[in-house]
């Protein structure tokens, strides 16, 4: 009689390390957390972290690649489901982001972005991620303006400046959450539409 296998994946193990990293970052910090104390977070040996990762470096770039993978995913997801924007917002709020530590602590994925940031060989691995996030908004841009019937002529442009809002937001609701909503670059992607279409050239 076969065994059932109980070891775990190599993306199980990817996913614990992922979970454990998040929680030593926010506990130690980013340069005081070393690789020990994430791997026993997990439940692993060294070894075990030095078979997936050959760094903490590595380690924080696969964890932004994961979060934006999965960010992409289901955004376009419930794009695919709702194409109407205040649907497609109700339906953003209520998203699900349990398998995302960076989705669900915003603060952390902020010091890890200027972590990587940090280092002018690294930056480019972050441009990729941001290349990523401007082509998945520009794809909910053109679609859902289109819906509308208010298409834009440049919605990777106005991509863009959703995509800085977003960021200002986000650090904007770390420090007042109690008058920064989470669904802010949403409600600005809405007012953007209705008060100043024109200075977007809007056909």
């Amino acid at each position: 009689m076969s065994r059932v296998r109980t070891r775990p994946t190599r993306d199980d193990t990817r996913d614990k390390l992922f979970e454990a990293a998040a929680a030593v970052f926010e506990e130690q910090g980013i340069n005081a957390a070393s690789i020990e104390a994430i791997a026993a977070a997990a439940g692993f040996t060294r070894g075990a972290f030095y078979s997936n990762f050959a760094s903490k470096d590595e380690l924080i770039i696969a964890m932004l690649e994961d979060h934006v993978e999965q960010l992409v995913r289901r955004n376009l997801d419930l794009l695919a489901k709702h194409q109407d924007l205040q649907d497609f917002m109700d339906a953003y709020r209520n998203m699900e982001r349990g398998g995302d530590p960076l989705g669900r602590s915003p603060l952390l994925h902020m010091e890890m972005i200027l972590f990587v940031a940090r280092a002018e060989k690294r930056r480019p691995e972050l441009a990729k991620r941001l290349r990523a996030r401007r082509q998945m908004l520009t794809e909910i841009v053109t679609i859902i303006s289109k819906h509308s019937g208010k298409n834009f002529k440049r919605p990777e442009w106005v991509a863009a400046i959703l995509l800085a809002l977003e960021d200002g937001f986000r650090l904007h609701r770390l420090i007042d959450p109690e008058t920064t909503p989470s669904d802010s670059f949403l409600r600005a992607f809405n007012d953007l539409q209705d008060a100043i279409g024109d200075a977007f050239d809007l056909k």
